[in-house]
């Protein structure tokens, strides 16, 4: 059997990596080694019959503001891809004595909660900054930053700003959200709402990069909302498996790739099951570093099998399902209604819960990922009933031991320990929606260990594969020599999370490859920049 192209990997990356090249005409085979499509994109029926719960990732922000969507949206809905969203508040965070600092899709509304007539006008100023070089941005992130095409987004920064323009976004990757929210705000407002959202990028609070992505998130969330699929994330696969079977790819699942096959030093296919599945064009393996030149490559160079092996995995996440026989009411009514609501004071809770994690112990006060779909898209669950989608992003995949000293590590995630943590978790949700404990008819853990289970490529539990700490990010992501998607090995492309430019669910990387692979050039955030600068 022959094509064009073999995708390896069917997560959102390689989904849109296989559509878009096989709507411009190429052979597509989409190889995947488990029984369905869409890696950490699922939902079920996890608790009782009637709740719908995405069971990994759920909110669709990136997707809808970046290219795979411009090139692929109007196709997905025409296969019955819809979303729910919101025009009004979008996201909180609540502290344990009930503060609390609400973002609304008007950034003027958002403003006006704030203590100090100075933030509000450096907010303001933050997202007019953002608005004005958003395009420059979205062209870096949609780019192979180490060929000549990063270039030209460079010069217009520097054109309309000089080297001044040039350092000031420097500075903001170089610098953590914590100081960064220090350096430009005098109050706590900025850095209670948006630092804990760093967790949603793979960083803490003291990591470098959080400075821009501080901005980057409050400006995204303005302007697209918390875009949830209507009917839950099946319905965004399905869509998906739809257009592929339209555009004739061929789909093969409980296939796990052996290896990539080289002839006279290029890729010329894959061997799945002992059959070899040609590829005359090219190969994109949407796989970690460790399993491409570890395992799939024989002979991939030297550097590149370093770099893999020196790759850095990041803490582990826990996903909590939870059906409620009532809707979730909080103390503090302002945040009724609101889709997702973080549990923190912002940088120092999430600061010590993230150090906690990382020296390998179960934090004392996680914090907590409150999201509440149905509350957008009221088909997930019964009438009358309620639900939570709780994340957990500060979770060793191996606890060495307990803060509080409670729960026995000793074993590993046991049911009892899966038990004792879950607890904990709801007595945080509890604290700030005082009835939830009662009105909880079942709930479904997913730890880290179930994680890596579920996804291969989620190694060690960290859903987002791979640290993105900004020594392995940006240029060097996933490492110095092998940041291109362009690999060492001719006719091998690298996709996924751990590629430039990184986790989340955009499809960046399937979209710049095929974009690269077709010869065209689509543009990111173009809809975002309209929003902000209008």
């Amino acid at each position: 059997m022959s094509h064009d192209v073999v995708v390896i990997g069917a997560g959102i990356n390689g989904l849109v990596a296989a559509a878009e090249l096989a709507g411009a005409g190429w052979s597509v085979c989409l190889v995947e080694r488990n029984d369905r499509l869409g890696g950490f994109m699922a939902s079920d029926e996890l608790t009782r019959p009637g709740f719908v719960h995405d069971t990994f990732s759920s909110w669709h922000p990136l997707f809808v503001t970046g290219g795979a969507y411009a090139a692929l949206g109007d196709d997905l809905a025409r296969h019955g891809l819809a979303y729910a969203n919101t025009d009004g508040a979008v996201t909180a965070s609540v502290d344990r004595d009930g503060r609390h600092v609400v973002a609304h899709r008007d950034p003027e509304a958002t403003m006006t909660a704030f203590a100090i007539d100075a933030d509000r006008a450096a907010y303001g100023e933050m997202l007019g900054r953002l608005g004005a070089d958003i395009d420059v941005i979205g062209a870096l992130l949609g780019t192979e930053l180490r060929a000549l095409t990063a270039l030209r987004p460079l010069a217009t920064l520097a054109r309309r700003g000089r080297q001044a323009r040039l350092e000031g976004w420097a500075r903001d990757t170089a610098a953590s959200g914590r100081r960064w929210t220090a350096r430009h705000f005098e109050g706590r407002e900025v850095d209670h709402l948006w630092a804990p959202w760093l967790l949603h990028a793979g960083l803490a609070p003291d990591s470098a990069s959080g400075g821009l992505m501080i901005p980057l998130f409050a400006g995204t969330l303005h302007g697209a909302g918390l875009p949830v699929v209507v009917g839950g994330q099946r319905n965004f696969v399905g869509a998906f498996e739809a257009l592929l079977r339209e555009r004739g790819v061929d789909i093969r699942l409980g296939a796990p790739v052996d290896r990539i096959v080289v002839t006279g030093g290029r890729a010329t296919g894959v061997v799945v099951g002992g059959e070899t599945i040609r590829a005359d064009r090219a190969v994109l393996a949407s796989v970690t570093p460790t399993a491409l030149y570890d395992e799939l490559l024989a002979d991939a160079p030297a550097q590149a099998r370093t770099e893999a092996r020196q790759y850095r995995y990041g803490r582990g996440a826990m996903q909590v399902h939870v059906a409620l026989s009532k809707p979730l009411e909080w103390s503090e009514t302002a945040l009724s209604g609101i889709p997702l609501v973080h549990l923190s004071d912002g940088s120092g809770s999430t600061g010590i819960a993230c150090a906690q994690a990382e020296a390998g112990v179960l934090p004392t006060r996680p914090t907590v990922v409150v999201g509440q779909q149905q509350l957008l898209d009221p088909t997930r669950c019964p009438d009358g009933a309620g639900m939570l989608w709780l994340q957990l992003q500060e979770v060793p995949f191996a606890p060495t031991g307990d803060s509080r000293g409670e729960l026995d590590t000793a074993g590993g995630w046991t049911p009892e320990l899966t038990q004792g943590y879950v607890d904990r978790v709801l007595d945080l949700v509890e604290e700030q929606a005082p009835g939830t404990r009662v009105s909880v008819l079942e709930w479904k853990a997913l730890t880290p260990v179930d994680l890596t289970r579920a996804n291969v490529n989620c190694v060690d539990g960290d859903p987002y594969c791979g640290s993105a700490e900004l020594d392995q990010n940006l240029v060097w992501r996933p490492g110095p020599t092998t940041s291109r998607h362009r690999t060492a090995v001719p006719g091998v492309w690298h996709i996924g999370a751990a590629t430039h430019p990184g986790p989340g669910l955009g499809g960046g990387s399937g979209h710049l490859v095929a974009q690269s692979l077709i010869g065209a050039r689509e543009g990111r955030f173009a809809s975002l920049r309209e929003r902000l600068t209008r």
